[in-house]
């Protein structure tokens, strides 16, 4: 059986009078319609890359702050690929000379490790620490640096922003030479070698090494530091050598005029 319900509603409606019909919202009590909402995009993560074979051994990475940068992610990503090709090749000959000489082939190695040495407003400091085997008694390691102009979107290096590197290295040299020799008698108990003109007493070029900018402050550039890979200040025993100076007068006074608002003394 229907439901009564069912059965009355008809007969119902049809003793009343019909209604009229209603009135179609206005535009302005209609709301407006709203495009879909595009989904945000990833953020940019690190990236490390490592493989191991019978011929090789790679391992590339960097920080996530270069990854958010696309031009310069695409600069790594080619960097990455030309280092890993160029180590297959050495690789390769390097086992075949070994096989032609009958020796044990010990498998080449290469790392490239990029670090934040500061990311401000308008750039992005960084540095790498490089390692490589190449079948010696052992393995050498070096360094490397990158600046990112953010507003140019371009690559350059720390020495790029100054006059001239005979006019930094005239604001450094002195200060640069007493800390170097600082650092050198840490490393040696306070004793120097034992000619007083050996190599390794002496002072060095700071611009034949890796300058990096950095900054403790936040606000600007106000240090500039040195990265020396063994051999370059001292034997491979002591390993790598590294200076850090604080942004003076002197070496403000060497910076390019357009790029003296990156920088601030302490």
């Amino acid at each position: 059986m229907r439901p009564l319900a069912l059965v009355l509603l008809p007969a119902l409606a049809a003793c009343q009078q019909a209604a009229p019909p209603a009135a179609a919202p206005s535009a302005a009590a209609t709301p407006a319609a709203t495009a879909p909402q595009a989904a945000p995009e990833p953020a940019a993560t690190a990236r490390a890359v490592s493989e191991k074979s019978e011929l090789y051994e790679f391992d590339y990475s960097y920080p996530a702050e270069a990854a958010a940068i696309p031009v310069l992610h695409e600069w790594l990503e080619a960097d990455l690929v030309k280092a890993r090709a160029d180590l297959a090749a050495s690789a390769k000959e390097g086992r075949d000379e070994a096989k032609e000489s009958a020796f044990p082939y010990n498998p080449y190695s290469l790392s490239s490790a990029w670090e934040v040495v500061t990311d401000l407003p308008g750039w992005l400091s960084l540095s790498a620490l490089i390692g490589s085997y190449t079948g010696g008694a052992h393995g050498n390691y070096g360094f490397d640096a990158l600046l990112w102009d953010k507003a140019a979107n371009q690559r350059r290096t720390a020495t790029d922003l100054f006059t001239s590197k005979a006019a930094l290295k005239a604001a450094v040299l002195k200060p640069f030479c007493a800390q170097l020799t600082r650092e050198r008698a840490k490393k040696r108990d306070g004793q120097e070698f034992s000619e007083p003109d050996d190599m390794f007493n002496e002072c060095i070029d700071p611009l034949e090494q890796v300058v990096i900018l950095g900054s403790k402050g936040r606000k600007g550039f106000d240090r500039i530091g040195f990265l020396m890979a063994p051999y370059n200040a001292g034997p491979y025993v002591e390993g790598s050598y590294k200076v850090t100076l604080p942004i003076t007068p002197a070496v403000l006074a060497a910076v390019k005029p357009e790029y003296r608002a990156a920088f601030v003394t302490p």
